[in-house]
């Protein structure tokens, strides 16, 4: 009979062995976490675990030790389970009326306080020589964008996309509103 397989687990580099899997078998055996994972996890092959309802806990390092030849061979594989977006939020911070232009800047804004976003925005019914699209980098959770806008453009918008590698949301501001309140 061939011995059960060890899986390990760690946020970090050092691992402790959480899984044993039998061959032939669909579900492992738990070493530790109140088996925390023997509901959730399935074994499709040997070398191959099958999460059900990650949770945020489940991030981490999942390493697959084996024997080969009397010499450890270590499979390290990453999972990030990354949480749902929800809607950003645009702020108007600041405006200016002059007889041709709009001056706003837009500030928009994630719940989420995380490293991973970013953000994109686009402008929409504006001339071809005004219209815009850029990513902005990673940041916390806020963006801005000053944009002069012609006052004779009165349906323009920005919208905005923020996302993590895990989803995204978007939000539409109606840029001419905010000009025509000046």
């Amino acid at each position: 009979s061939q011995e059960a397989e060890p899986w390990g687990f760690s946020p970090e580099s050092n691992y402790k062995v959480l899984l044993r899997v039998s061959p032939g078998a669909d579900t492992p055996a738990g070493v530790s976490l109140q088996d925390k994972y023997p509901q959730r996890v399935h074994v499709p092959t040997i070398l191959s675990l099958r999460f059900e309802n990650l949770t945020f806990e489940d991030s981490g390092q999942y390493t697959k030790p084996r024997l080969t030849g009397g010499i450890e061979l270590n499979r390290v594989f990453h999972l990030t389970v990354y949480q749902p977006m929800t809607l950003p939020q645009i702020l108007f911070k600041s405006s200016s009326v002059t007889p041709n232009w709009c001056d706003v800047t837009q500030e928009c804004k994630a719940s989420e306080n995380r490293e991973d976003l970013k953000a994109t925005w686009e402008s929409k019914s504006l001339p071809r020589e005004l219209e815009w699209r850029r990513t902005l980098g990673p940041a916390a959770n806020s963006w801005s964008l000053p944009v002069s806008l012609p006052l004779n453009q009165p349906s323009a918008s920005l919208t905005w996309v923020v996302s993590n590698p895990g989803d995204q949301k978007t939000a539409t501001s109606d840029l001419g509103e905010v000009c025509s309140h000046g």
